[in-house]
């Protein structure tokens, strides 16, 4: 089908907010913990900072969450409250605005100033940044616009990198029973519950929230999907580059205390980083001493341009537990375990996924096995012998874009409403830098209509009118659980059967396109298929 032309921005919101009273929503809130106070700006009421759990701080280290603790008067909610310790990186697309700190286990809230008659949908978004890096504060990530479409905005903070992470066998015998390891995953659960307990007094629907995040806060919305914990949590989902085939943007394969051939279990992990730090004893005045450590120290050395330390790992990132991450979230799929909710998914055109230095075409392409040389046709039709950039492409479908459309695919089989986006548009001043299409996380300022605190005065009316047409995709999608709505062109629900997705690309809008690298993914489903054991 051809490309369709790009729509006024009055006319990408499906319906229009319910009739405002006279009088604004009030700026002071009560929350189960206590009164908060939040600020107009431009027509938008934010609360910021609010306290969703303790510090997880001193004994509270490496524990799951504990409800906040009730405040006195009124809570100033103006500000960002901390980031999570992380190692800043300079190259950060959406560098955080706080200094990091372990006591950042918070919330901001963006909603119409005015008041409304009906409750508002909510969506709640979850980070990305590796598990290591990211937070709540960056300007890209503001939920004003979302706001003046008539939908709550939630974000909240979770722990990373070691305090989000981490297994230690005195950490396992202290609570046999408990909930370990994965911290992060913990504290976004959290964050949702108290989501259903407080959003009604921000005028928002606990039974009509949405879920999205990107990269490894995609990676964590796969793992909610499919986990027991946060069932019934919410009700709609949205997948921004998360992976999907052995989860690798998220719980991974590595296991709380078996160790498997080539991979330590998390407790191994852990023991590595005790001795690097000195500590020895496996029991309780040895977690004393960890929980001791600055938080400095359990941070060193985690983070995007982090040298490598030399040595046993010290560092175990998100593991399967049994309980929070129950397996990989690909086999929940296809076995119909995950939460029955309208889904959304998709990844970029230039996304990441080409990872190590091959050499030659046949390292490029020996892992399709039996069908390598027709996927080095299929991938090189010019033949270009261009070794770098066809390992790029590969590990990007590898990675993130056929797994995106293995995901739609496994639950639209089921019956389950699910669509496919790709998302390859390039801002015009990047044009020149970017030949290869939308790198990795780029969609998320076209999302949230945030294009300035990215680009600046760069930003053309092109641009700014294609961030109008995403963002008013994501905001349908969390009014409704469908990403059409007046004005925009269709996008319809995704079946393998017909194959069409779709593809925000230079020029505009493809609707109900069938996917023009179907070759290449079959190909790399193949792969995938050959590569899991049974």
């Amino acid at each position: 089908m051809s490309l369709v032309r790009l729509l006024p921005v009055v006319l990408m919101i499906a319906l229009p907010l319910a009739a405002a009273r006279a009088d604004d929503f009030s700026t002071h809130v009560k929350t189960r913990s206590g009164i908060v106070a939040g600020a107009v700006d431009h027509g938008v009421l934010s609360f910021k900072g609010i306290p969703y759990a303790r510090p997880p701080v001193g004994k509270l280290r490496w524990r799951e969450p504990l409800p906040a603790r009730s405040w006195p008067g009124t809570l100033q909610a103006t500000d960002y409250g901390h980031d999570c310790m992380q190692l800043l990186f300079p190259e950060d697309d959406a560098p955080i605005r706080t200094t990091p700190s372990e006591d950042c286990l918070v919330l901001n809230i963006w909603r119409p100033a005015a008041a409304t008659q009906s409750r508002l949908p909510v969506m709640v978004w979850i980070y990305g940044g590796g598990f290591t890096i990211g937070g709540t504060s960056p300007a890209a990530y503001d939920g004003s616009n979302f706001a003046r479409d008539g939908v709550i905005l939630v974000s909240m903070n979770y722990r990373l990198g070691r305090f989000g992470f981490f297994a230690h066998p005195a950490l396992t015998a202290e609570n046999p029973n408990g909930l370990l390891g994965n911290y992060g995953y913990l504290d976004q659960i959290a964050a949702l519950k108290w989501v259903q307990r407080n959003i009604a007094a921000f005028g928002g629907d606990p039974h009509h929230v949405t879920l999205f995040g990107e990269s490894a806060g995609g990676g964590s919305v796969q793992v909610l999907m499919t986990s027991p914990r946060a069932r019934g949590l919410f009700a709609a989902a949205i997948v921004e580059s998360g992976g999907g085939r052995g989860n690798l943007m998220g719980g991974g394969t590595r296991r709380i205390s078996a160790d498997l051939p080539g991979l330590p279990s998390g407790e191994s992990t852990g023991v590595n980083f005790a001795k690097n730090q000195g500590i020895e004893d496996t029991g309780p005045q040895g977690l004393a001493q960890l929980r001791a450590l600055p938080a400095d120290t359990v941070q060193a050395g985690i983070g995007f341009g982090a040298p490598r330390a030399a040595g046993p790992p010290t560092y175990a990132g998100p593991m399967q537990d049994g309980k929070i991450v129950i397996g990989d979230p690909s086999l929940i799929y296809r076995a119909g375990g995950q939460a029955k909710v309208p889904f959304m998914i998709g990844a970029n055109t230039a996304d990441i996924g080409g990872f190590g230095n091959p050499q030659s075409l046949l390292e490029v392409f020996r892992p399709f096995g039996a069908d390598a040389a027709h996927a080095q046709r299929a991938y090189d039709p010019e033949h270009s012998g261009d070794v770098q950039a066809l390992a790029a492409r590969v590990g990007r479908d590898a990675l993130m874009i056929e797994p995106a459309r293995f995901i739609a695919a496994t639950l639209a089989a089921q019956g389950q409403k699910a669509w496919l986006y790709r998302f390859g548009y390039v801002v015009e001043s990047m044009r020149a830098s970017w030949k290869t299409g939308a790198p990795h996380a780029k969609e998320i300022p076209f999302v949230f209509d945030t294009l300035t605190a990215r680009y600046g005065t760069a930003v053309t009316a092109h641009d700014a009118t294609v961030a109008a047409t995403t963002h008013a995709y994501w905001v349908n999608f969390g009014k409704f659980g469908d990403p059409n709505g007046t004005g925009l062109a269709p996008w319809p629900a995704y079946s393998a059967t017909t194959d069409e997705l779709m593809i925000f690309q230079a020029d505009g809008v493809a609707a109900g396109q069938k996917d023009p690298w179907k070759v290449q993914l079959d190909l790399t489903a193949q792969r995938a298929q050959n590569a899991v054991k049974p």
